[in-house]
């Protein structure tokens, strides 16, 4: 067996993406480490990740023009992630509220309720309905 334990985000800095995903996105703070680069250079081991979800989001911190330039356009501006939530409505009122901004309005799809939203560096992300198709 195995599984996908993490997936890396370019963010800017540590402690607004923190901020985004535990504050906003009420995502748990799994881990925020002291660390080191290959060449002994500080930075942090910083993973955050939905209640009870299994994968989650290494936040990590550009290091260099190559990467800094990639903040923001890590999916070359497609929808790259995607959050599945238990209350559709709830979660896109609280987020609205909270200042995301949302690129679509809400709609029906066969997979679900969905909304394409803005992450704090402008990545695109679905935020997802219950599936229709699984019944609990």
């Amino acid at each position: 067996m195995a599984s996908l334990e993490l997936v890396a985000l370019i963010v800017r800095d540590y402690d607004p993406a923190i901020r985004f995903f535990v504050d906003v996105l009420q995502f748990d703070l799994v881990e925020d480490t002291p660390s080191l680069t290959n060449d002994g250079r500080s930075k942090r081991w910083v993973v955050v990740r939905p209640p009870g979800a299994q994968t989650g989001i290494l936040l990590a911190r550009a290091d260099g023009a190559h990467q800094a330039a990639a903040v923001g356009q890590q999916f070359a501006g497609r929808v790259g992630l995607f959050l599945r939530v238990e209350d559709f409505d709830a979660s896109y009122r609280r987020m609205t509220e909270a200042g995301v901004r949302f690129v679509s309005e809400p709609r029906m799809e066969p997979y679900g309720k969905l909304a394409v939203f803005l992450d704090l560096e402008g990545n695109r992300w679905d935020l997802l309905g219950p599936n229709p198709k699984e019944k609990s």
